[in-house]
């Protein structure tokens, strides 16, 4: 089994743009637009196997089965790197850092692409959380996420389970990312969860997957909010709380540092570098390459516009091509063909009404 799909994500630690430069923007957009219609693609192909080739071989009396899943034999240390930072503190930077460091890495971006992993939340958590009309925690299968081959993981929600982490694998690392101030993160977090709300909402409609990143969005924004209300209220969600939102950030970053070990524990900025980061994983050969740069705010705006845009481009363009395609059937005639016709027959009309007209004026 592959641990995951190749997903198309924006590194521009490579390119050396100034910080704020038209090329830096103009490169967000591009990455933004690119990783949008990936995952535009990557759904509109599940919405057609889900709704339209299944049902259809289904009724035809055609056995479909769901291909079998093999997970990876794993080493006994189960889980060994987890970031507990919250998300917008730089957390899919780092595991593409901890990726090329050799540590395979589950971030919330990938949960779509597990389906057992996302249902495993779903079904024991979020779904749960919503009927009850209060959102807890609960317990997440830990082993079933180190059974796919993951040795890391990093963002929301698993940030929030460092404490059950720690007593099931009490060799694990943890790493905090954190943002220059408390503002600067509510900020970005601001920015990515109005963002996202839509497509989510109306994308759920059509693919599972994207159904249950449309159920955690509401349990996610119940926990970091402190808000229950967010379980039930209709779409589009409200915005975030700016003070519930922030103390949530900084009581969940004073836990971490109050309960794991010191020796345990890096917090860390990922514009830092692969230094300190390589120092606290023991990596004795640390890459000299740029350390990851992705996902920015600008970035993850155009990736939840586009991913919405496109499928409703398709959308329209399949229907305006049945139309037209109806439209001659009955009329004998394209669409250019019918419109040409009735130009030319307008024109011609055209000086016999303008005569006409102006006969009646001059009789009145």
């Amino acid at each position: 089994m592959t641990v995951r799909q190749n997903t198309v994500v924006a590194d521009t630690s490579v390119m050396a743009f100034q910080p704020g430069s038209w090329e830096e923007a103009a490169y967000d957009v591009y990455v933004g637009l690119r990783v949008g219609v990936s995952h535009a693609m990557y759904f509109g192909k599940l919405a057609v196997l889900d709704s339209i080739v299944k049902p259809t071989m289904n009724y035809m009396g055609i056995k479909v089965e769901e291909p079998q899943k093999q997970k990876q034999q794993i080493d006994d240390g189960g889980l060994k790197v987890i970031g507990v930072g919250y998300g917008r503190t730089g957390t899919y930077s780092l595991t593409m850092a901890l990726e090329e460091l050799g540590f395979p890495t589950l971030h919330t971006q990938h949960l779509y692409e597990n389906d057992e992993i996302f249902s495993m939340w779903t079904h024991s958590i979020f779904q749960p959380s919503i009927d009850s009309g209060e959102a807890f925690l609960g317990e997440p299968d830990l082993e079933l996420i180190a059974s796919y081959g993951y040795t890391a993981t990093m963002d929301l929600p698993m940030a929030l389970y460092f404490d059950q982490v720690h007593q099931k694998y009490p060799d694990c690392k943890f790493i905090l990312t954190t943002r220059e101030n408390s503002e600067v993160w509510f900020s970005s977090w601001d920015t990515l969860t109005k963002s996202i709300t839509q497509p989510a909402r109306y994308g759920g409609l059509l693919v599972t997957n994207v159904n249950q990143l449309f159920i955690y969005m509401r349990w996610l924004y119940s926990i970091v909010n402190n808000d229950n209300t967010y379980l039930t209220a209709p779409f589009p969600l409200p915005n975030q709380h700016k003070e519930k939102s922030i103390a949530s950030y900084e009581a969940h970053n004073r836990r971490v540092r109050e309960e794991i070990p010191s020796h345990q524990l890096l917090e860390y900025k990922v514009n830092e570098g692969w230094e300190p980061l390589c120092r606290f994983l023991e990596i004795k050969e640390c890459p000299t390459k740029p350390f990851p740069k992705s996902n920015s705010a600008r970035s993850v705006q155009v990736q939840a516009i586009s991913s919405m845009v496109v499928p409703l481009i398709i959308i329209f363009f399949l229907l305006f091509t049945l139309f037209t395609y109806i439209f001659q059937h009955i009329t004998g005639k394209t669409m250019l063909q019918w419109i040409s016709t009735k130009l030319h027959q307008t024109m011609c009309t055209l000086p016999y009404r303008t005569a006409m007209t102006l006969k009646g004026k001059k009789g009145a």
